[in-house]
């Protein structure tokens, strides 16, 4: 039974094929001529593929012995290599279509499609070279690179692809045509995620922040993290990650910690009006000129001045210099600065005033009896 169901099969094969190739070459098929037929043309188009194969070592081969093993190991000749070895694919795939009966018509448009496509990753090779000097030389930010490179391979496949369609008959004003009304609609859809990545772009090429830069950004402040196309990231001291849209960074104030290099601190600090200034400042300087993260370098030596003068106080302000890399711990070095000062200026005897109430009470005859007993001599008079 199990014989007769598979003879029962083939024999329905058979007959589909035989059907389908009738449709196809309106003939009867003839199995033995028609496999004979193939078999040869595979045979041919096999020796047709060694010879575009030996063609491409033979070549390759020469070149490696003229420029020598050491040049040959360059990326040029790399992409040299690259180069040869998609002709040679080429070719071989035009000769073997040809075998099998493919028209002169279709074998001219591949060719010419196959050539084009060589002609812009040539193009696309040489763009890219030029990207990446143009970005040594001028100090851009890689990022910019990489953006340019991703819009250039967009346009660049996408004019390649109508260019080969081209080739085959499409028509290609009604192709670019249709992009456009793609564009135009997938523009008016994503206006927001336009106008951030825009914004990004902007940002990258004026730079005002790196990644690593200490920046308060619409009253956030935070380290740089990172520097996407559509937003920023911040990470706050309390480790806190802040997703920022660059549309809103690029339209808001900046302010750079880090862009000049060492930071100044202003630390706010009050003496009572008996006290001397000069006194807390001889008292004070020690205590900064031996802080291990204040800088003493020339221009930026610790100094403690006279601000102002205040209802209760005399206001002294201390300026001291800090590394861009101590940002991270400001706060942590300002109140270590504070603390110091206070042991420094209690160690003295220089008191440090808080605001006084004193009340004057006029006929209050209320509370006589009360301060009689305690003020005898005034309640005498």
């Amino acid at each position: 039974m199990a014989e007769s169901f598979a003879a029962a099969v083939a024999e329905q094969l058979r007959q589909n094929l035989g059907e389908a190739l009738l449709a196809v070459t309106g003939e009867d098929a003839e199995w033995g001529e028609f496999a004979a037929q193939l078999l040869s043309q595979l045979v041919i188009s096999i020796l047709y593929l060694a010879l575009f194969i030996g063609a491409y070592l033979l070549l390759t081969g020469t070149i490696r012995l003229v420029i020598g093993k050491q040049r040959a190991q360059q990326p040029f000749f790399s992409q040299v290599r690259s180069g040869a070895r998609y002709l040679a694919g080429l070719g071989a795939l035009l000769v073997i279509l040809a075998q099998f009966g493919a028209s002169p018509e279709f074998l001219k448009a591949m060719a010419r499609a196959g050539l084009m496509v060589l002609g812009f990753f040539v193009a696309w090779m040489i763009v890219g070279r030029l990207m990446k000097e143009g970005v040594t030389r001028y100090r851009l930010d890689p990022s910019i690179r990489q953006l340019v490179e991703n819009l250039f391979s967009v346009l660049a496949g996408t004019l390649a692809l109508v260019t080969v369609l081209a080739q085959f008959g499409f028509d290609v004003l009604s192709i670019i045509a249709g992009l456009g009304i793609v564009g135009i609609a997938v523009g008016f859809a994503a206006q927001s995620t336009l106008s951030n990545f825009i914004a990004g772009i902007t940002l990258l090429i004026e730079r005002p922040f790196r990644i690593g830069d200490w920046v308060t950004i619409n009253g956030q402040d935070g380290k740089v993290v990172k520097i996407a196309l559509r937003t920023t990231w911040l990470r706050t001291r309390d480790n806190i990650f802040a997703m920022i849209p660059n549309d809103s960074v690029a339209s808001s104030d900046i302010i750079n910690y880090s862009a000049e290099g060492a930071t100044r601190l202003n630390i706010p600090v009050g003496i009572a009006y008996k006290e001397s200034a000069k006194a807390a400042r001889e008292v004070l300087m020690p205590v900064l000129l031996g802080h291990p993260e204040v800088l003493q370098a020339a221009g930026m030596e610790p100094r403690v001045l006279l601000k102002s003068l205040g209802d209760s106080s005399m206001n002294l302000e201390v300026k001291v210099w800090i590394t861009p890399d101590n940002l991270d711990v400001q706060p942590r070095i300002m109140a270590d600065i504070l603390e110091q000062m206070k042991e420094a200026l209690d160690a003295a005897g220089i008191e440090i005033p808080f605001p006084h109430l004193q009340l004057f009470i006029d006929d209050a005859k209320g509370l006589k009896s009360i301060v009689e007993p305690l003020y005898p001599k005034l309640a005498a008079k």
